[in-house]
């Protein structure tokens, strides 16, 4: 776009270890988070998700969803329990391998306490029913994700944590999975999401259901729903190893009109980006214009982005570049928010210099010199330590991010920057990384330059440093 101390046990799951022995388990629970310095109750320990399956079905006049969520995951420990994320929604089964599992509800946690142990390496499937009316979270700046109902439908976003409102999961950006999302819906609406569509059918009783598959690996908050009355396009590009990338892009028509010239440029804009940060990593690309006001914000939603209303070319560009950065190299933890917008931004002022506009040098001294005009707190933290929840969003972690990566282009020169840039995201594909992986794999690259400066002064240090 766009806390903690080691816990021992919640408070469910420490009855659960007491009660252990009633079901013969052995193991311990998993844990209720994974130490996300930002999002304390993000994510759960002791397993991995390898893939979702989501069969839901939504009715647009009494805002209902119903959903069963089939999860495959790798057990990282002997598991007694487990948690998952699930802000509101009511929870009517869960099974694991096939036996009915105790569970119990303690904020945002489905807590699972499955028949028989789980063994550390075990790959399990885990199967919730639920259903209810999604809620809309608001998010520590103010912005509201999750489920945001629409005059036609819904539009559902992720990031942060919005996704815990439509979906059971593991919602933290370090555990990516594959997907399978199929939606029913009454007749005549459109269901849009990420990856490909596998298919579209009638259900037999007056709804279509919309399969969507996501091959490649996802974080949580990178999935989408868009909901309603689109009018779909389809059509191809060719991107590197494949001479007819699928392109599909869902328009609300009242956007129609406006968005016709941006979608346009997404050919040019896919060469253009190919060529400075390396191979498209997904099997397919495009876009989801809803309409404006749909949402505050635009969000980089894997392989399909979102816009409420028309995007600019630099909005268009920013999210086509999270691409690569954000959404193939994922953070680790929220943190690390700022390797997913620094890029992207920067990715905007190249796109400015190469199409005849002010260099990314001239951005750069423009920001140097009159930033706060624009920005008022744009030297109120760094990129790499943002002052709390509420601020992994603001501008030190756009635009000072931005302006650290052109450091690192002035102290190299372009041909090792491009090396370094696409380097490190055909290093780290489909995976995660931090703000170490990356400082390392820049001097590991250039072994020969000094950059302690500009960790120390521009990623680190407070305040606007002293030379630009």
């Amino acid at each position: 776009m766009s806390r903690f101390a080691p816990v021992a046990l919640t408070v469910t799951s420490a009855l659960l270890v007491l009660t252990a022995c009633g079901g013969g388990v052995q193991g311990t629970p998993g844990g209720s988070r994974v130490r996300d310095p930002y999002f304390p109750k993000a994510g759960n320990g002791g397993y991995d998700v390898t893939h979702y399956a989501l069969d839901l079905a939504y009715d647009p006049d009494d805002r209902r969803l119903t959903g069963t969520a089939e999860i495959t995951a790798r057990a990282g420990k002997d598991l007694s329990a487990f948690d998952l994320d699930l802000k509101g929604m009511d929870v009517e089964r869960v099974t694991v391998e096939g036996e009915r599992a105790r569970w119990s509800r303690n904020g945002q946690e489905l807590v699972v306490r499955p028949h028989d142990e789980l063994d550390k390496g075990e790959t399990f499937r885990l199967t919730v029913r639920y259903a209810g009316t999604p809620q809309t979270i608001t998010d520590a700046d103010g912005s509201q994700e999750g489920w945001l109902p629409t005059v036609d439908g819904a539009l559902a976003l992720g990031e942060p944590m919005g996704s815990m409102a439509w979906f059971p999961g593991n919602h933290h950006p370090s555990d990516k999975a594959s997907y399978d999302i199929s939606v029913t819906v009454p007749e005549g609406l459109q269901v849009v999401s990420n990856g490909e569509l596998a298919d579209r059918s009638g259900d037999g009783d007056g709804g279509t259901t919309f399969h969507w598959r996501t091959a490649e690996p996802m974080a949580s908050y990178l999935a989408a729903l868009a909901i309603g009355d689109y009018d779909i396009r389809r059509s191809t590009v060719p991107v590197t190893g494949n001479s007819a990338l699928p392109v599909y892009t869902a328009v609300a028509p009242s956007e129609e009109d406006s968005s016709r010239e941006i979608l346009s440029e997404l050919p040019e804009i896919m060469e253009w980006a190919e060529t400075n940060f390396g191979p498209y990593p997904f099997a397919s690309t495009g876009a989801i214009i809803a309409r404006e006001g749909a949402a505050g914000y635009a969000l980089e939603t894997q392989s399909r982005p979102v816009f409420p209303g028309a995007p600019g070319t630099g909005l268009f560009v920013h999210e086509l570049v999270h691409q690569w950065f954000g959404n193939s190299v994922t953070p680790k933890s929220w943190r690390d928010m700022w390797l997913n917008e620094g890029f992207a931004t920067y990715a905007e002022w190249l796109w400015e210099e190469d199409d005849g506009g002010d260099s990314a040098q001239e951005t750069f001294d423009a920001l140097y010199d009159h930033g706060e005009d624009d920005y008022e707190d744009l030297w109120s933290f760094p990129p790499a330590k943002p002052t709390s929840a509420a601020h992994i969003s603001d501008d030190p972690v756009y635009q000072r991010g931005a302006m650290v990566i052109h450091k690192i282009r002035q102290t190299v020169g372009d041909d090792t920057f491009y090396d370094i840039v696409q380097g490190w995201a055909a290093d780290h594909r489909h995976g995660n990384a931090d703000t170490a992986d990356f400082t390392a794999y820049v001097e590991e690259q250039a072994p020969d330059e000094d950059f302690d400066g500009i960790w120390e002064d521009w990623l680190y240090g407070d305040g606007k440093p002293a030379h630009p």
